[in-house]
């Protein structure tokens, strides 16, 4: 006789970037194993292939597409389904700023961090009286080097790592007669639209980085020696898993 199949809870959360509501189930204990295999491997590619198949395993709505999503939905998804898997309360220790020393005990409920949207935030930016760019989201593969990317390939510098993230974030360049799409455009092309840009052309499309909707909490906490209250602030996926 073959063993009862033990049943698994849903939930529904709604994504960030498009308020559409999706159901999900918390992690299961071989897809949990396999997050951990592929941690402990240090390796991009096994980490990257791993949270993609376990949040399309997870994720029970149809039509979601994990690689299309938003590094910030990626978060608040990956957020809630561990928190439905290992328990809703997060224990972390933080460091309080009025000192710069002394460490306190906190306690965040999964259900407290939200993803923050910035009013002065959009997706389409004039560079001048001409020509525009609209802006897509850092997606699946950005979100693991973001929170997973165990390399240290000093060869390639800050900079360049910058280019690249905002050459791959260009969804199009248009004027009021044309448009190009950035798929239809090699990298090379990019960077070096990119590299004509000027100065203050530059900081609108930091300002759009700067102001993408990202996963964060604000709470205070009170220094036991000093009874000094500390304002923190937690963002990014990683902030609440040290």
């Amino acid at each position: 006789m073959p063993l009862p199949k033990i049943s698994t809870p849903t939930y529904e959360l709604e994504l960030p970037s498009t308020g559409k509501k999706i159901k999900y189930r918390p992690f299961l204990v071989k897809e949990e194993k396999v997050l951990i295999l592929a941690l402990e491997s240090q390796n991009v590619k096994q980490i990257t292939t791993a949270i993609k198949d376990v949040l399309k395993d997870c994720i029970l709505t149809r039509g979601i597409k994990v690689e299309s999503l938003p590094s910030f939905d990626i978060e608040y998804i990956f957020l809630n389904v561990r928190g439905k898997s290992v328990g809703e309360a997060i224990d972390l220790v933080v460091t309080c700023s009025d000192d710069g020393e002394t460490q306190v005990p906190v306690k965040i409920y999964v259900d407290e961090i939200q993803v923050q949207k910035d009013s002065e935030h959009n997706q389409e930016i004039m560079l001048d009286g001409e020509i525009a760019l609209k802006m897509k989201y850092p997606s699946l593969d950005q979100f693991i080097k973001n929170n997973f990317d165990f390399s240290s390939d000093e060869s390639v510098s800050t900079i360049e790592k910058s280019f690249d993230i905002i050459a791959s974030c260009i969804d199009s360049v248009y004027t009021k007669e044309e448009a190009w799409s950035a798929s239809d455009c090699t990298k090379k092309e990019l960077i070096e639209f990119i590299e004509g840009m000027n100065t203050d052309q530059f900081k609108k499309i930091e300002k759009f980085f700067e102001t993408m909707p990202k996963l964060s909490h604000t709470f205070e906490v009170t220094n036991p020696k000093t009874k000094v209250k500390n304002t923190v602030t937690l963002e990014g996926l990683t902030s609440f898993f040290d």
